[in-house]
């Protein structure tokens, strides 16, 4: 299937299909769903939501604050 086949199919430009195939977080999950469904992919929604172990560590994990340095005075 053509890029311009996928795009009619999912109802979407060519630009914006582009867009979501490079990842750009500008594309919204509606057009990534949708092409998900052109694709017969759709069925593989459930594992987004999935938990994710790794994801939920870093998470949870504590946010270190950036050392300050001090200026030096000559």
């Amino acid at each position: 299937m053509t890029q311009a086949d996928l795009a009619t199919r999912a109802n979407v430009n060519r630009l914006t299909l582009s867009r979501l195939e490079r990842g750009e977080l500008t594309v919204s999950l509606d057009v990534l769903f949708r092409v998900l469904g052109v694709l017969g992919l759709d069925g593989d929604l459930d594992n987004v939501a999935r938990d994710d172990e790794l994801g939920r560590q870093l998470q949870d994990a504590p946010l270190q604050r950036p050392i300050q340095r001090k200026p030096t005075t000559p």
